[in-house]
């Protein structure tokens, strides 16, 4: 570590799609971090306990001791800390602010909610998030308890889950827009490009949303920047109806 950083302790859970995006900026910058791999369950009040009341979720990062908590406003302060790369080139830094923002706001609860509500009617999918196998019947049993258990942390319904889907080719279109507009899947990754594309990348384990992505602009953007992740929930897991069409 140089002596002009300061020290960064980054908190994620390891499946996190924003501690991803902060992750590839950590290294896009060439910054030293600590990483801290913390327990599912557990650490909503271990975040609430180092980040404040209310700061439940990951990521967050302790800049020396000033707490930082949240994917946008982790990829701002490091920009503080290293100018170059630009997360935020002059030439279209609100634009990607506001593409990054959308992310955030709008896109990256969906890379949560798919993959656990399709995991519901594919319990034995979620072995090959391990990069294995799907689960053999005792796997599965243990599976169903844990999806059980996430439908509720992330208040997952079948009526959200169908909204999620039908609401997805419009925020795709925006993707797609973004990249038209040069936002996205330039040269060199910004912001957007990690919010968005970190998100998109998830959203490639479900089967009945992957060939949506695909097949379109926006898929540049998923993959781009990031390896495949591991995982694939089949395409059929949704009752049929519930996923839009080509």
């Amino acid at each position: 570590m140089s002596v002009t950083q300061p020290r960064l302790v980054f908190h994620v859970l390891p499946p996190s799609h924003p501690c991803v995006a902060v992750e590839a900026a950590l290294k896009l910058k060439g910054l030293d971090y600590e990483k801290v791999e913390l327990q599912a369950g557990p650490h909503p009040d271990q975040m609430e306990e180092l980040y404040g009341a209310g700061r439940r979720t990951v990521p967050g990062m302790l800049v020396d001791d000033e707490p930082v908590h949240g994917s946008n406003a982790i990829l701002e302060r490091l920009e503080q800390l290293a100018p170059e790369p630009s997360l935020y080139p002059a030439e279209r830094a609100e634009a990607i602010r506001a593409a990054a923002r959308w992310g955030d706001d709008e896109l990256q609860d969906l890379g949560r909610r798919l993959p656990w509500g399709a995991l519901h009617f594919r319990p034995e999918a979620m072995g090959t998030f391990a990069g294995g196998d799907p689960l053999d019947p005792p796997g599965t049993d243990f599976a169903m308890r844990y999806v059980r258990g996430s439908w509720k942390y992330h208040n997952i319904t079948a009526v959200r889950l169908a909204e999620d889907l039908a609401g997805l080719p419009a925020k795709l279109d925006q993707v797609d827009a973004y990249v038209s507009d040069g936002i996205v899947a330039g040269d060199a990754p910004n912001a957007a490009d990690l919010q968005i594309g970190a998100t998109l990348s998830v959203l490639l384990t479900v089967g009945d949303v992957r060939r949506l992505i695909e097949s379109r602009p926006a898929g540049q953007v998923a993959r781009k920047w990031f390896d495949d992740r591991p995982g694939l929930v089949p395409a059929g897991a949704f009752p049929a109806g519930w996923v839009p069409t080509l």
